[in-house]
This record gives C-alpha cells, structure tokens and sequence, in this order.
C-alpha cells in the first residue's frame, strides 16, 4: 500500500481551507481528509493530491473551467472528487465555496452507519 505524500506546505494550506468552515475537522494523520456523517468530501490522494467531493454538473463545470481531472488514489478514480492542484490549494478564497459546496453535498447525503463498537 503506497503511503501518502503530503508536504507540510500542502498542511499549512489544507489548515487554513478547513479553517473557513469551524464547523468542519481535519482528520488523518497520514491521510488527511474531511468527512461529516460518515462520508468523506476532502481527502488527499495517494499521489498526495487534495480532491474534493463535489455533485455532478459542479464536477463537471469545475473540470472544465480549472483544467482539473478526476481524482485518483491508490491507482483507481475516485468519480466523485475533482483534483485541486497545489496552486489553488494555496489560493483559500477561490477554494472555500468549494468547501462549503462540497460540505453541503455530502451533509445531505443519508448518514452512514457507525462501525465503531460500542464499550
């Protein structure tokens, strides 16, 4: 399994993105990602790439108007997240509406269920 390549410049980025949005915790230690009801909407990818969880026809027009691609990690496409290249990971506020589209997609998705037991 490959392990994940995030630089700390990438951390100090993804930080301050998340930081927009009190609501939302980084989580991972090695793979950083965000997630909420169980459902992840950022995650780093293997090649050490953010991707953003984001609905269909914003995918879609994200793509085209960033020149971005569909995520990949661990060698397979990730068909819901859009690749954020590393200058506009460093750019929060073209990113942050992103975040906070990305939020509200997965926030309204049906929640998972836990899979920690209970003590």
């Amino acid at each position: 399994m490959s392990k994940v390549s995030v630089s700390e410049a990438q951390k100090v980025a993804y930080d301050r993105l998340c930081a927009t949005h009190p609501e939302i915790e980084r989580k991972g230690k090695n793979l950083l990602y965000t997630s909420v009801n169980g459902h992840m909407f950022t995650v780093f990818s293997t090649e050490g790439k953010l991707g953003i969880r984001l609905p269909k026809a914003e995918r879609a027009k994200f793509i085209e108007e960033h020149g971005s691609s569909i995520l990949r990690s661990y060698g397979h496409n990730m068909p819901e997240y859009v690749t954020i290249s590393d200058e506009m990971l460093e750019d929060t506020d073209t990113l942050a509406p992103y975040l906070t589209m990305s939020y509200a997609y997965v926030s309204a998705l049906k929640p998972k269920p836990t899979t920690k037991k209970k003590k």
